[in-house]
């Protein structure tokens, strides 16, 4: 069925309903409510503030991009390309479009239609959701969201180094415990080339044990059969051909720099021969941060190094590094950890008996905003803005430190009462409203 028949049954079916069905979210697409999204806005506050210290830059591209970008990008034979993507082909003129499932292949696109390399490398971060169909559970949604650092132009391993540093740096100001690090280096493709005929002389003298995803996989890329979690294959896995040991010394001269630098900075780490990462255009440093306590879904940030991606899409050569981390999974790692947010802090409440008063209150309100200073305002229903006490009660209940009275009295004589919600004894003052801009800052919380 395509969309236009789509929206005219939508409409036929909205008209002739007796009464509107509830419309729900699409399952495994989440709506983000408040006090939890205090939590996400914390987190973003803190990737903001660290990627400013180690001077990367925000990109943002859009959520919808053409399918060859990710089928040319990440590889026809990978799990995301062949059964994950949300694509569609647009009914105006026949393009066939894709849902990002990921950003990397994005930030290259943008940079290459931009040329942003043009005077040199960049360092480039995003935030955003992306999406992928499949089976929702814990840690792993069809709506999810990643935040993702790439650093394009830059060969060198120091830069590897930079990345995981980073990422390093975030978990400790996030206060995550039990985060380990894996890394692996997938070397050139020359030297993949020797690995991938050793991988299928492997497997094909145990083609008995290969599973129907396995046996279809073999000749067209056996690098993914390393990535199978089919129980009955992990004995053949684990006796297949390293790759580490096809590495020429170029590319082990690469991965030593790169740990030698983690060495340095104290970071622990072990290097996984059997990581490989889900996408076709990784090469040399392949790196997971990981957890054991989100279960199968253990891993919460990933990256490498993705030399020909640039060139794959269209560009001309650059070298690229970089990682993306998924945030439901550092949230819930957080919240396993007990690490909470409290809600947004209100510096005052204000409270309104009479609508004859709202021009001035929220005239004086404004001028408080303007200053720096949090304010809820009561609002009321039809004209009624309720009785003092029930306005005192949402105060209390809002977390507010100063209730802001603008009763009758304190109008016509051009002050507000402020009120003591949290400190001392209930203590109140009165403040002119005219000279709200200078006793804003006293109602501030500390930071």
């Amino acid at each position: 069925m395509d969309n236009f028949k789509i929206i005219n049954n939508c409409m036929r079916e909205s008209t002739t309903a007796r009464k509107a069905e509830k419309l729900s979210a699409v399952k495994g697409m989440n709506d983000i409510l408040p006090p939890e999204s205090a939590r996400w806005e914390k987190l973003e506050c803190a990737v903001r503030v660290l990627m400013r210290r180690y001077a990367y830059e925000n990109i943002r591209t859009p959520i919808v991009e053409p399918t060859a970008l990710f089928v040319r990008g990440l590889g026809e034979v990978t799990d995301i390309v062949e059964k994950e993507m949300y694509s569609f082909e647009d009914r105006l003129n026949g393009e066939a479009l894709t849902l990002r499932p990921e950003n990397t292949a994005g930030v290259v696109r943008a940079a290459v239609e931009h040329s942003l390399l043009y005077n040199g490398g960049k360092r480039l971060y995003y935030m955003g959701p992306m999406f992928r169909h499949e089976r929702p559970q814990r840690g792993r949604y069809r709506q999810f969201h990643q935040i993702g650092a790439e650093a394009l132009g830059f060969g060198g391993a120091e830069v590897d180094a930079e990345l995981i540093l980073m990422a390093n740096a975030l978990w400790r100001e996030l206060g995550l415990a039990d985060v380990s690090l894996q890394i692996n280096s997938l070397g050139q493709p020359d030297e993949r080339q020797l690995h991938r005929a050793a991988l299928i002389a492997h497997f094909e003298r145990h083609i008995d044990v290969l599973d129907e995803d396995a046996n279809r996989r073999l000749h067209l890329n056996p690098l993914r059969l390393l990535d199978s979690k089919n129980p009955h294959m992990q004995g053949v896995i684990e006796a297949a051909p390293r790759l580490l040991d096809f590495l020429g010394a170029t590319s082990k001269a690469h991965l030593r720099l790169v740990t030698s630098i983690l060495d340095a900075n104290g970071m622990s780490y072990v290097i996984n021969p059997r990581l490989v990462r889900g996408m076709d255009y990784y090469n040399l440093t392949v790196f997971e941060f990981v957890t054991t306590r989100l279960g199968s879904q253990g891993t919460i940030c990933a990256g490498g190094r993705y030399d020909y991606l640039t060139e794959q899409i269209g560009g001309k050569p650059a070298p690229a590094v970089g990682w993306a981390m998924g945030v439901e999974r550092v949230l819930e790692l957080l919240e396993e950890q007990n690490t909470t947010t409290s809600p947004a802090a209100v510096d005052a409440y204000a409270i309104v008996p009479e609508a004859s008063a709202l021009p001035l209150a929220m005239a004086c309100l404004e001028i408080l905003r303007a200053n720096g200073v949090t304010v809820l305002m009561h609002a009321g229903t039809g004209g009624a803005m309720g009785s003092m006490k029930s306005q005192f009660k949402r105060a209390d209940a809002s977390g507010a430190r100063f209730a802001l009275v603008f009763g009758e009295d304190e109008i016509a004589k051009g002050v507000v009462a402020i009120k003591a919600l949290r400190d001392g004894d209930g203590a109140q003052v009165v403040r002119e409203l005219a000279a709200a801009a200078e006793w804003a800052s006293s109602l501030q919380l500390a930071t």
